[in-house]
């Protein structure tokens, strides 16, 4: 772990180099170097702008991610179980699954107006298909002996659920889970960028109009750190947990 740890550092660092070696190069207020984003991004978070914009678009990705996860997980599940289910729901999951998230967005806004409503639902909607063929994935794959099992000593439907189905289902949960929040984030930011009045896609917009190239890489770089720690801090170790049971 630890030379894992430290190769990840090593390979950041490496690139921050190069970024600002290349800013230096070129001496280009379009390519501004990670110093004078630091230094901007510092300035937001001094003068509350920052907070302001970032935790909109939080309160929308956990949200949005909450919702797709469930609703996702139980419809895989459900057609991964019964065939005829999953032979009635497939064309239509794959329509979704295909359906631009432009679309979802902009009929979202149509026909349910520009509110917070409107930008979760066409977040979740967009994401619903992907966890939803994931997790059917991980249903047909659940070891039929293992169920036989908890049936023949009469466990209950709770701890059937808690010892047999979750561990087989882990994996599938969390790689739902994992490209889901890379997924999730960045529909956000466009949902805003439409129809919000907040939100740090609604900071990009303005950064953007403003030709601010170092604004827009402050709110994408606070945004992709507060992820990143997302990642670090709860899916890894959450996965390594998971993975026990295997060992």
């Amino acid at each position: 772990m630890p030379s894992l740890l430290n190769g990840r550092i090593a390979g950041a660092l490496a690139a921050l180099l190069l970024w600002q070696l290349a800013a230096l190069v070129l001496a280009d207020p379009l390519l501004p170097g990670p110093l004078a984003v630091a230094a901007r991004l510092g300035q937001l978070a001094s003068s509350g702008e920052l907070w302001r914009q970032l935790l909109p678009t939080l309160a929308r990705v956990a949200v949005a991610f909450l919702l797709a996860m469930a609703c996702g997980s139980v419809l895989g599940v459900l057609m991964g179980r019964r065939a005829r289910l999953d032979a009635a729901l497939d064309a239509p999951l794959m329509v979704a699954l295909n359906l631009p998230a432009l679309v979802t967005m902009m009929l979202c806004y149509v026909w349910f107006g520009l509110g917070e409503f409107a930008a979760v639902l066409a977040v979740a909607l967009n994401k619903i298909p992907m966890v939803a063929v994931a997790l059917r994935e991980g249903a047909r794959a659940l070891d039929e002996r293992l169920l036989q099992v908890g049936t023949v000593y009469g466990l209950s439907r709770g701890r059937v659920l808690r010892h047999i189905w979750l561990p087989q289902l882990a994996p599938y949960l969390l790689g739902a889970a994992r490209n889901g929040l890379a997924l999730v984030w960045k529909i956000v930011l466009v949902v805003e960028l439409l129809g919000r009045p907040n939100g740090v896609g609604f900071a990009l917009a303005r950064s953007f109009h403003d030709f601010d190239v170092t604004g827009v890489l402050a709110y994408a770089g606070a945004f992709v750190a507060v992820i990143a720690l997302v990642e670090a801090l709860l899916l890894r170790p959450l996965e390594q947990r998971c993975r026990r049971w295997r060992a």
